[in-house]
């Protein structure tokens, strides 16, 4: 296996990224956990469960999930082997964003920082993304690895999609529906994360390795390893400001065989803003932590492009998830401009007040 590289934190980030994700940290808080065992006669106490947690944080913990932890490690190492390879190989599989799948590295800028998170990724697909699979030359053994663990992962948001439904009054298979893996036009993914390992570099307290943003999906599945920390989040119901920006935060400590659930701005809309989606984020080691690489896997529900997403009393006006995810994106684009225009006038004042 090639050896694990060193990522530089790029100058800007250091200083652009303190000032715009900054907030307050808190120590960890109890979540709600929701436990799918004997799933068919406990279904109306998880129900009532996820209820609790989506009106509140917008985020939960599962666990008797069904998927082994055997199988969870096993994706895991199929991580991190893809991730050791050298660039130029893995630059195979480059990221076709009309596909939402292939690899990418230092790419991802949020407009909550307005630089690139210190991370790479590979993001995969149901359909369509044949010649963006590594081969079994390169990555042996990979593809069916993840095949068979996006099929674990689609299992458990099933029953979490129904309980979902049926939490906001909804037939039970409105969701499942709505992301049917079997169509062609299916946008769930899952991305194997790599953020870089900066052991021996030094960097500001407020310094974040994935800025401040809320998914654009439906449900998120996060797959995190023991003793690789950093994920906070800004509940829901108590995110008061855009992105977060000075309110309260919460680490989550990661543990080997839980889910890490959260909701996004898809269900957000559809349920008229009942349920909340929530501001997450990744910082950086703090002194004396464990600075090496971070590797987590994320499962994205992401409805089916022409399923039509439509409020009942606030958000009536109907838009399918591919024209919602294409606004979304837009939005994140102007923050952006809007963002690097304000800093560039920032610093033009500056200058004009150093002559």
């Amino acid at each position: 296996m090639a050896a694990t590289s060193v990522a530089t934190i790029p100058t800007d980030y250091a200083t652009a990224g303190a000032a715009a994700s900054a907030g307050i940290a808190t120590t960890a808080r109890d979540f709600v956990c929701i436990d799918l065992s004997d799933f068919d006669n406990r279904r109306d106490a998880i129900v009532a469960d996820l209820t609790r947690a989506c009106k509140n944080e917008g985020f939960f913990y599962v666990i008797n999930h069904g998927i082994p932890v055997d199988d969870i490690r096993a994706m895991f190492q199929a991580s991190v082997d893809f991730f050791a390879l050298p660039d130029d190989v893995k630059a195979h599989y480059p990221i076709d964003v009309s596909r939402n799948a292939g690899w990418e590295k230092l790419a991802q800028i949020r407009p909550s920082t307005g630089v690139a998170d210190l991370k790479e990724s590979m993001q995969l697909g149901f359909h369509g993304i044949e010649d963006l699979w590594p081969t079994d030359q390169e990555a042996p053994g990979f593809r069916t690895r993840a095949e068979r663990f996006m099929q674990q992962c689609h299992a458990v948001s099933f029953k979490l999609m129904t309980c979902l439904a049926l939490a906001l009054g909804l037939e039970e298979d409105f969701f499942t529906r709505n992301h049917d893996i079997t169509q062609t036009d299916c946008l769930n993914t899952l991305r194997c994360l790599h953020y870089h390992d900066i052991t021996g570099q030094t960097f500001p307290p407020e310094y974040w390795r994935a800025g401040a943003h809320t998914d654009f999906d439906t449900l998120t599945l996060l797959f995190q390893r023991p003793g690789e920390n950093g994920l906070e989040v800004c509940p829901g119901r108590e995110a008061m400001t855009e992105f977060g920006h000075g309110d309260v935060w919460a680490p989550v400590t990661p543990a080997e065989g839980e889910i890490v659930c959260n909701l996004g701005d898809m269900l957000m809309r559809w349920s008229d803003d009942v349920f909340k989606s929530n501001y997450h984020r990744v910082r950086a080691p703090k002194v004396g932590e464990y600075q090496g690489p971070r590797y987590s896997i994320a499962y994205f529900n992401q409805a089916n492009r022409s399923a039509v997403i439509q409020g009942r009393t606030r958000y009536t006006e109907p838009i399918t998830a591919g024209e919602f995810i294409r606004q979304a994106i837009d939005r994140n684009y102007r923050a952006l401009q809007e963002l690097k225009a304000a800093k560039q006038a920032q610093q033009q004042e500056q200058q004009e007040q150093q002559q």
